[in-house]
């Protein structure tokens, strides 16, 4: 049997954090195995978890984005990353996806998105919310 596929959450809103987990729980083969309410924190629940995939706020305290996804990179390069949004911006989904996110989903849709999101970057595409504006 194949292990669980192995889930941190990163979010400062509790509330955020129990709505992916709901969802998450669902699944059946995907265990959330740490969370954290920031930054720095994530980097923490990281060292001790060693997850498959990251769903992370693009907006998180204590480490900006980019520093955040810089460290996974260095250190945990098999480590997937979603990021999540709660602005609905073209741009952000650029951002995200220019600093090396392998997935991208506004907050709003994480009930439709999350388990399609995980699927495909569990199969080594890149997921893009079909709500991405257009230009």
């Amino acid at each position: 049997m194949e292990r669980p596929y192995a889930v941190v959450l990163a979010d400062s809103h509790d509330m955020v954090r129990r709505e992916i987990r709901r969802i998450i729980e669902t699944f059946g083969d995907i265990r959330i195995v740490g969370e954290a309410s920031n930054g720095l924190h994530l980097l923490e629940v990281l060292k001790a978890t060693l997850p498959d995939m990251v769903i992370v706020d693009i907006s998180m305290p204590s480490l900006r984005d980019i520093e955040v996804i810089r460290k996974i990179r260095a250190l945990y390069t098999d480590v997937k990353v979603i990021f999540l949004s709660m602005y609905e911006y073209k741009e952000y989904m650029d951002y995200a996806l220019d600093i090396g996110a392998d997935g991208f989903i506004f907050k709003l849709n994480l009930d439709m998105e999350l388990f399609p999101a995980i699927n495909k970057i569990r199969s080594g595409e890149i997921y893009v919310s079909p709500m991405v504006p257009q230009a």
